[in-house]
């Protein structure tokens, strides 16, 4: 199994300390929103792994130890449920489709671009509740980390960030050919389990190199 989250229920969410839950839903579409403060300035886009959900990082602003009073909203979308070949063919959340163990040889591009569309669409959301795409970073843990980086990387008006948690940047091998150069400055933020048993340390340590190699402004 590829997913490190086991199938679980869904227990009821409750609000965290100095945050506000706005709306929560099983649906991709409609995402749990936490916002720690009134009108927010700044949006984080976050991105959970394999076989998990929204509720896995919850507690993810309280984590951050934000400067007190900064009103930032975060993000929280459900991947869409789909059979992964890896695991079987079992339904399970997945932002793309895993055929094979070599994860960098065998990618599922069209799942990566469908899981782009969705992130552009909260993203364009965000851009008409006021916050600049300068002000909007996009991240994600494993999975959701390599949607971010995706993502980020080709998007012709810059990200205000993108963070990948344990995560490896897909379809490296065409990275110079397709990224956008608009996008290249954007700040990245990249940190990696030693011990990670499914992506492994020299996955993201190559997908940084790919990143440094191309100009990018990787913090690791």
């Amino acid at each position: 199994m590829m997913s490190r989250v086991e199938k679980r229920q869904s227990l009821p969410l409750q609000s965290t300390k100095h945050c506000r839950v706005v709306n929560m839903s099983d649906l991709f579409s409609n995402p749990l929103e936490i916002e720690t403060g009134a009108a927010p300035v700044f949006s984080v886009i976050w991105l959970h792994g394999l076989g998990a959900d929204c509720n896995d990082f919850k507690d993810l602003p309280n984590m951050l130890d934000l400067p007190p009073g900064l009103p930032v909203r975060f993000i929280l979308p459900n991947a869409p449920e789909r059979p992964i070949t890896l695991n079987g063919g079992m339904i399970m959340r997945g932002w793309y489709d895993l055929t094979g163990m070599e994860i960098v040889k065998q990618e599922d591009a069209a799942g990566l671009a469908e899981a782009a569309d969705i992130v552009e669409s909260l993203v364009s959301r965000e851009v008409g509740r006021g916050i600049p795409r300068s002000r909007i970073v996009v991240g994600g843990f494993s999975q959701g980390g390599a949607v971010a980086l995706h993502y980020g990387f080709g998007c012709e008006e810059p990200l205000g960030g993108i963070v990948g948690l344990s995560t490896y940047l897909p379809l490296s091998g065409t990275f110079s050919e397709s990224a956008e150069k608009s996008a290249i400055p954007t700040p990245v933020f990249l940190a990696h389990g030693l011990f990670d048993p499914v992506l492994v340390l020299a996955l993201g340590e190559s997908s940084r190199q790919v990143l440094e190699d191309n100009g990018c402004d990787v913090s690791w």
